[in-house]
């Protein structure tokens, strides 16, 4: 499920400067992906050192997420040396390695024209493979992944003519009439340190996450309701052959079978 997590919200106070001035009604989304990697260690595992992961927050394609995070802080549990990580540049992860499963929590900043607030997340380390997925192999790992949207409303104008045109933005339908600032350079990326995940050493285990990936699982679970409809109702047509109901009670009762059933195949995903 993809939901939005505007990790601002704007203050109420006197009117901003020119400089400083918000777009109203409009919003851009960075869509990231957070999660852990886990190797299991085979002969060289010990009791207490089974497995080597990795934590991080990427782009959900890839793509440098520097243009608005300005470093993470990845909160271990209180059994690891310095639990807390401070990573200043992309890309935003660590490698650790231990023997258990525990919560991480994840807290990005974001630069200061971007917003003012942290935005907190949580990711569960998962070592251990599910039970249908066989046993573990130290060629592939246990990969737990979360996919969700940074939503920055109301951004303001110097923010937003910086980042609308990076790859990794994803700016909606604007309102009509709206003039907007002419867009600034992409933080002089050339003359920065690659930041993108794309050839990343872990990148042949991350899940893809593209639009047209959701689009393709949103197509196929129409055609499942569609086929799951069609049967209901042929197996519903078979009253016919049973004693008539009246017909607003037959209508009701369709209605009540046909609605229970989609609320029944919609939880599924």
């Amino acid at each position: 499920m993809i939901s939005a997590t505007p990790p601002c919200i704007r203050a109420q106070s006197s009117p901003p400067l020119v400089a400083t001035r918000r777009l109203k009604d409009v919003e851009i989304s960075f869509p990231i992906v957070y999660g852990t990697i886990a190797f299991w260690l085979g002969k060289k595992a010990t009791e207490y050192n089974s497995h080597k992961w990795t934590v991080y927050v990427r782009g959900a394609t890839n793509e440098d997420l520097s243009v608005i995070v300005k470093r993470a802080v990845f909160q271990l549990h209180s059994s690891f040396n310095n639990p807390t990580r401070v990573v200043e540049s992309p890309p935003f992860e660590l490698s650790e390695s231990g023997w258990g499963e525990f919560e991480i929590a994840i807290t990005l900043f974001f630069h200061s024209d971007a917003c003012d607030k942290q935005l907190d997340l949580y990711h569960q380390l998962k070592l251990f493979p599910e039970e249908d997925s066989g046993p573990q192999s130290i060629k592939k790992p246990v990969v737990a992944e979360t996919y969700d949207e940074i939503v920055f409303s109301e951004p303001s104008e110097a923010f937003f003519a910086r980042v609308q045109n990076h790859p990794a933005a994803i700016v909606p339908r604007l309102p009509s009439g709206l003039n907007l600032p002419a867009p600034g350079p992409i933080d002089h990326v050339s003359e920065k340190k690659r930041g993108d995940t794309k050839d990343h050493p872990l990148s042949q285990w991350f899940m893809n996450f593209s639009e047209a990936d959701e689009l393709l699982k949103l197509a196929a679970a129409r055609q499942q309701v569609q086929a799951h409809i069609a049967k209901l109702r042929r197996q519903l047509s078979m009253i016919d052959g049973l004693p008539q109901q009246p017909k607003a009670a037959s209508g009701q009762h369709l209605d009540s079978r046909l609605q229970d059933s989609l609320f029944i195949l919609g939880s599924r995903h």
